[in-house]
């Protein structure tokens, strides 16, 4: 009886041993919150919709909880929080973590910081600067040799960076990433000592931060008034809405610039972005065609990160979680091509959500029929809960960084290869270089692209000489983007002409975007390899072309050359109180040939700052304004200055804000009124001249009129609620 008890114990102990050597994360017997971890199982609707790395929280003496902090668990019902909630909980993990920092990545458009979390084991957070410089190094591996770059490769650790709230109506990602926060940074098991010791996790909940509070405004002010009518979010960002992630190529919002800033700090190997939309999680490799221009080696990586994902949620029995049949991977607008654009892997999830905190039966329709890229399907119909969406995405994203953890030194590597294969890229791809003739047709637009391109990272010269190729010449000061840097596939990808096989399937998203073209500038593809030894230096800031006032003496007006840029615009918008002319044909004066359109400025003699406020104006566009003794006798009208407004509906206001936000790029003053301005007011042309009504999706054109508030109106305005 004894020896037969000793081997059941035996038994016992060798089962419990083998359980604690394949549990990823529970080879380390850490106390579970018990409270935490109870309510993650009363909110989530299936066990199926559990994990091993969800189904419990890690409990800690020292830092708090996201329950702790905020009063319930990430994914409660019915609770939304908002940004200043979110940096709260962040900084209050840092305060008692030694694992974790905080810090902004900059301000949106209305002021309000946009925090990110790193988190990392105590060592690496000691040596993070030194880690960014190591890769920095490795990004622009011009000048190291293979010794020097093998020991910084020994010696650095990736960067993962993962973001959420993108899109205001997405809202599970800024819920479930402060809980990943508190789990990287209290985690014993080796599953997390494995990632803190081999990464860095950069972690920003919410990038588009004015949008995720209007959200959270709609959407708590319509649990507290079940009985009224639901609050569209006409407005997410102060100008756009889902479309912020279409802005990576202008970058004209603040949101981009201050990611691609980020970046640019950081030198993160992969950032990845967390979306909502299709059941119940889809992991983003693309159906084809892919951008021809990445590196075959962020493809491949694309792949590997997505079957790795698939196949431990699989494991898990998670129905539901697949990759391929939704996106493309062509075109490069969105925000994580960042990543792509230099060198590092951009990626993807859309988790089933966009019903904010509510817990509801959804029918999912076609998509739960099984195919070979969906082999769990998802079922026909389920209770879903915001806590079944963060349990997934927080799943996933674990195994993820877990394999990139475990092969660390293969991902820093393939990042160290690809910006070498860029640098070579002149040589062994090509093309060798492109050129922006400096021919003084369009000198502002060329500026422009220039110093479009420079913000991408990508470096431009100026050729000190003329010089031909192929029996083409170009003059002196011409631009050459050479394709032997580290982020010519970014250069290549932008200004090369996208050529879509009308036999793929139709494009996800938009299929050309040629900034020469879009620039109205012209540019040449140059495969000849001999360019990259004509003389040329490094343009070191942004290109500002000098204006200037030629022939004061004795003028009576000056004549400004029409070349169809937009400073045209913004110079006759400062020169306001001025009368200037617009040639209607072209002209000749001795020291120059003028465009029919030419701006002729006669001077207000009645003025004595009149000479002032033109060079001013002048030197700030870059113009060349030539002084003339008579007025040109050519058949010319008066330039108007009009009064502009840009019209809005309460159905969308997406369209008119990239209205908006161009017209402010432009200084071209409006004002911006509603569909009840044009309703209320009795004169409009006693205001106006010109109304702009942007395109607007309206089903029926009767919603114009009837409005979208149904019999009781709601005003946009803010309230104590």
């Amino acid at each position: 009886m004894v020896t037969k008890q000793k081997s059941i114990k035996s038994a016992l102990f060798i089962l419990t041993a083998v359980f604690l050597i394949f549990s990823p994360v529970r080879s380390f017997q850490q106390v579970v919150n018990e409270d935490y971890t109870k309510k993650i199982k009363e909110h989530t609707t299936e066990d199926f919709f559990l994990t091993e790395l969800v189904d419990h929280l890690p409990a800690s003496d020292s830092v708090p909880t996201p329950k702790d902090i905020l009063g319930v668990i990430a994914g409660a019902p019915d609770v939304l929080h908002y940004t200043g909630e979110i940096e709260k909980y962040l900084k209050a993990v840092a305060d008692a973590s030694s694992r974790m920092i905080v810090f902004s990545i900059g301000e949106s458009d209305e002021g309000k910081n946009m925090p990110t979390a790193a988190l990392s084991s105590e060592k690496n957070i000691k040596r993070m600067d030194r880690i960014k410089e190591i890769l920095a190094q490795l990004a622009d591996p011009r000048g190291l040799n293979e010794s020097e770059a093998q020991d910084l490769l020994a010696e650095g650790i990736p960067i993962y960076w993962v973001t959420g709230g993108l899109h205001s109506s997405e809202c599970g990602a800024p819920e479930m990433l402060m809980e990943l926060a508190y789990r990287l940074a209290v985690d014993e098991s080796e599953f997390y000592q494995k990632i803190r010791d081999n990464l860095i996790v950069l972690i920003t909940p919410v990038l588009e931060v004015d949008g995720r509070d209007r959200y959270v405004d709609t959407y708590m002010y319509k649990k507290a008034h079940d009985d009224k009518k639901t609050i569209p979010l006409v407005y997410w960002g102060n100008y756009v809405a889902h479309d912020n992630n279409r802005d990576n190529i202008g970058l004209a919002l603040t949101l981009t610039r201050n990611l691609l800033n980020t970046y640019f700090e950081w030198h993160p190997f992969i950032m990845h972005d967390l979306h909502e939309s299709v059941p119940y999680l889809y992991t983003s490799t693309g159906t084809g065609p892919y951008n021809a221009w990445l590196d075959p080696i962020t493809i491949n990586e694309w792949h590997e990160l997505a079957y790795v994902e698939v196949s431990e949620m699989n494991k898990q029995g998670v129905p539901g979680v697949w990759t391929h049949g939704f996106y493309n991977g062509w075109a490069p607008s969105y925000a994580f091509y960042i990543a792509m654009y230099h060198n590092s892997i951009g990626k993807f999830y859309e988790t089933f959500g966009g019903t904010g905190a509510d817990t509801l039966t959804r029918r999912v329709g076609g998509q739960s029929q099984r195919a070979w890229y969906r082999q769990n399907p998802p079922l026909p119909v389920v209770k879903w809960s915001f806590r079944n969406n963060i349990n997934l995405q927080q799943s996933a994203l674990l195994y993820a960084l877990k394999h990139v953890a475990d092969n660390n030194k293969k991902f820093l590597n393939n990042f160290y290869l690809k910006s070498k294969r860029s640098v070579a890229k002149a040589v062994t791809e090509g093309p060798a270089a492109w050129v922006i003739p400096e021919d003084g047709r369009k000198p502002l637009a060329a500026a422009g692209l220039v110093n479009l391109l420079r913000k991408h990272g990508v470096e431009v010269h100026r050729a000190e000489d003329e010089f031909e190729i192929k029996k083409t010449e170009y003059p002196a000061q011409s631009y050459v983007i050479r394709m032997d840097q580290p982020y010519s596939r970014c250069a290549d990808m932008l200004l090369d002409t996208q050529y879509f096989n009308p036999n793929d399937p139709s494009p996800y998203d938009d299929t050309g975007w040629t900034l020469g073209p879009l620039h109205n500038v012209k540019t040449v593809r140059i495969t000849d390899q001999e360019i990259l030894d004509i003389p040329m230096k490094l343009i070191s800031e942004d290109v500002r072309i000098k204006g200037e006032v030629i022939n004061k003496s004795r003028a009576k007006a000056y004549v400004i050359n029409q070349t169809a840029e937009n400073e045209l615009m913004k110079m006759r918008f400062d020169l306001k109180d001025y009368e200037i002319l617009a040639a209607e044909k072209p002209f000749e004066i001795k020291e120059a040939s003028f465009n029919r359109g030419s701006f002729i400025i006669p001077v207000d003699e009645k003025d004595p700052e009149f000479l002032s406020k033109l060079e001013d104006s002048v030197k700030r566009w870059g113009f060349k304004a030539w002084g003339v003794k008579e007025v040109p006798d050519v058949k010319s009208h008066k330039l108007a200055v009009p009064r502009i407004a840009i019209l809005h509906t309460w159905i969308s206001t997406q369209n008119e804000g990239w209205f908006r936000l161009s017209f402010e790029r432009l200084g071209i003053p409006y004002s911006y009124i509603s569909v009840h301005d044009i309703r209320d007011t009795k004169s409009l042309n006693e205001k106006y001249d010109v109304i702009i009504f942007p395109p607007v999706m309206l089903g029926k054109a009767q919603r114009l009129v009837n409005g979208v508030g149904g019999e009781t109106p709601v005003p946009w305005k803010k309230t104590e609620e």
